[in-house]
């Protein structure tokens, strides 16, 4: 990464807020405004395996792209979607973000992410490692990869009634 010392922290803030506001409109349900953080290119995935190079020829928890992302969102909003009532209340804790690379084209972003998640009379605590590339679009970050390597992706998993 080159530039200024000043520019360097100017786009380490704006990154930061972005994660943060992503963070935002997720534990406030405010789930299309979230979707429209994304790129219509964009892909959502969770690995199942640690260090999982490749989301097309091994399984993966969840691999999205925009399309199926638009799905997900409509099935977690759709007022008839009885698995998911109550909806999930969460806390995600964005911290340590780092920028590993930033060029005119995008931004790479690590970030870990400890989740507080209370639904039916339950709390669940999720940890996972991020990674964002981000791109700007009109002024504005959008969301052209995102990644969650769940530190216990290979455990057995309760039912993830939430997004990431």
């Amino acid at each position: 990464m080159t530039g200024s010392t000043d520019s360097l922290h100017a786009l380490g803030e704006s990154v930061r807020a972005f994660l943060y506001h992503e963070a935002r409109l997720l534990d406030t349900h405010c789930f299309e405004d979230w979707l429209a953080l994304f790129a219509d290119d964009a892909h959502y995935w969770v690995p199942l395996e640690q260090g999982q190079a490749d989301p097309l020829n091994t399984s993966s928890i969840i691999y999205d792209d925009r399309t199926l992302l638009e799905l997900r969102v409509r099935q977690i909003t759709h007022p008839r979607a009885h698995a998911r009532r109550p909806l999930a209340r969460t806390v995600h804790q964005v911290s340590n973000v780092q920028i590993l690379e930033h060029t005119d084209t995008a931004t790479w972003v690590a970030s870990a992410l400890v989740l507080l998640e209370y639904r039916l009379e339950q709390q669940r605590t999720w940890a996972a490692l991020v990674e964002h590339r981000l791109r700007q679009h009109q002024g504005h970050w959008q969301i052209a990869d995102k990644r969650v390597d769940l530190i216990n992706s290979e455990a057995e998993l309760p039912g993830i009634a939430f997004l990431l």
